[in-house]
């Protein structure tokens, strides 16, 4: 009985009755109007309280249709994410390329999962790495280097992944933070994106670092790290704190083209001859 009385239509439908009473029976206390025309008038107002019930149900009908649909896509966006997740780790490297591209995917078509995957991807170029370009005592024949090879490619798209994902600079939005502490690097460039705290500490880095046209609004934090490349900071802005302290970087780096907040901070670091140094806080190298 309670479930009863608490049913919109069962109101819907009291309602409706009483407007067609209340109208009608209105409309005859004018001697002009016809015990037809009163009825259907009345008839007309019911009605559109019946009419107004339908359109109320159809809204909800939808809204719930809608929230069916986004918990399943929710559902399927982490299985996929899960699924990816797995597929990083197999041995066939053309698989975990696709694995990377699915998770790039993913933080295309589902906004929320940007910064889980660039986590991912900064993971994964934490993963330990051997190489000819990096120092080692590994002695490295034809087979050895083939496979380290094959995982610099794989490096490679993670890397490019990541700048694909990240907003272009000077757009507004949220920004995503880089987590690239003790990675090794081959070929990261963040041309013209825009990037919130950026940590790489104790990273390694092959051929180059480039952060041309590159926005930096949060901290940039590139301390104990070795560039045996480029380090490009062609019109690179930085908004925030920057650490380079026991840097070192063994090709000419051109500080003057960059605009600082800032000065940064070249404690320890170390660059070859023909560099152009900005003002700094602590010792240059």
């Amino acid at each position: 009985m309670r479930r009863l009385l608490r049913s919109p239509l069962l109101w819907t439908l009291l309602s409706s009755v009483a407007v067609l009473v209340g109208v009608t029976a209105w409309l005859l206390t004018d001697r002009a109007t016809s015990r037809g025309d009163a009825l259907k008038t009345g008839a007309l107002a019911g009605g559109a309280i019946a009419a107004l019930y339908g359109l109320w149900l159809n809204d909800r009908r939808r809204r719930t249709e809608e929230d069916r649909h986004e918990i399943e896509r929710s559902r399927i966006s982490d299985e996929r994410f899960a699924k990816s997740i797995e597929l990083l780790g197999n041995d066939a490297d053309q698989v975990r390329v696709g694995a990377m591209h699915s998770l790039a995917g993913l933080a295309r078509t589902r906004p929320e999962y940007r910064q889980t995957v660039l986590d991912v991807l900064c993971a994964y170029l934490r993963r330990p790495f051997a190489h000819p370009n990096f120092p080692s005592d590994i002695d490295w024949d034809t087979e050895n280097r083939a496979e380290a090879e094959r995982e610099r490619l794989v490096r490679r798209a993670a890397e490019r992944l990541i700048r694909d994902i990240l907003p272009h600079a000077g757009t507004t939005g949220p920004t995503f933070s880089l987590n690239l502490s003790d990675a090794r690097l081959d070929k990261l460039g963040l041309l013209g994106r825009r990037v919130g705290w950026f940590g790489a500490d104790r990273c390694e880095v092959s051929s180059y670092l480039d952060l041309t046209d590159a926005q930096l609004s949060g901290k940039f934090l590139l301390e104990d790290v070795t560039i045996h490349g480029e380090f490009v900071l062609t019109r690179a802005r930085f908004e925030r704190k920057v650490s380079l302290d026991h840097t070192v970087v063994e090709t000419a780096v051109d500080f003057s083209t960059a605009t600082f907040a800032e000065p940064p901070s070249l404690s320890g670091a170390k660059f070859p001859p023909g560099s152009a140094l900005p003002l700094v806080s602590g010792k240059d190298g």
